[in-house]
């Protein structure tokens, strides 16, 4: 019964003390945070790491939502901050060349196909690969356009810029996108040949 209540319902009875209304919230979102989450972190575990944090985050914030926005605008972008400040704090990390997981990217680099051959075929694996590939903003910003259809407006208030400046950052993201589809489907188009 709750699923179809609104965002903002859903708040009030949180904010009103009914922890089971921001478990709604979470399941009506959780796949697109840790889809955001993704792009930004490269590693499930990371991921998953950063959209729990976003979540707690949230929840603690809850009462200062204005509701000027959409809750997902909102929530969109403690993502992106959350997963900023991962990435600030984790580039310190390296890898280990022992460390079989880099033997494993090496060679999934090199060759350009993964264990599943069938999955290589589809387009929606080009594309997320090639989006794997790009600068994290660019990620985002794609990410939010056309996965999560936040309107311009809405990913400038995620994160924090003007909707003019995501208007030209989502174009050079395009392109940049185009150009990384095209290297990556030159290889596999060879291949096949």
């Amino acid at each position: 019964m709750q699923s179809k209540l609104s965002d903002l319902k859903l708040i009030e009875q949180t904010l009103a003390g009914n922890q089971s209304a921001y478990a709604d919230l979470i399941k009506r979102h959780q796949r697109f945070v840790f889809t955001l989450a993704l792009r930004f972190a490269k590693t499930r575990e990371d991921a998953e790491e950063i959209a729990q944090d976003c979540f707690i985050k949230a929840y603690r914030s809850l009462a200062s939502f204005q509701g000027s926005s959409k809750f997902s605008t909102w929530l969109y972008s403690i993502v992106y901050t959350t997963a900023m400040t991962f990435l600030r704090k984790k580039r310190v990390d390296t890898d280990s060349i022992d460390d079989e997981n880099t033997y494993i990217r090496v060679a999934n680099q090199s060759s350009g196909y993964d264990v599943n051959s069938a999955e290589n075929k589809s387009r929606s694996y080009y594309l997320n690969q090639a989006i794997e590939q790009l600068l994290p903003d660019d990620a985002a910003i794609i990410t939010l356009f056309y996965k999560g259809e936040q309107s311009l407006e809405e990913i400038g208030n995620a994160m924090g810029m003007e909707a003019n400046t995501v208007k030209v950052k989502l174009f050079r993201a395009r392109q940049r996108l185009k150009e990384k589809l095209e290297r990556n489907l030159k290889h596999e188009v060879k291949e096949l040949i």
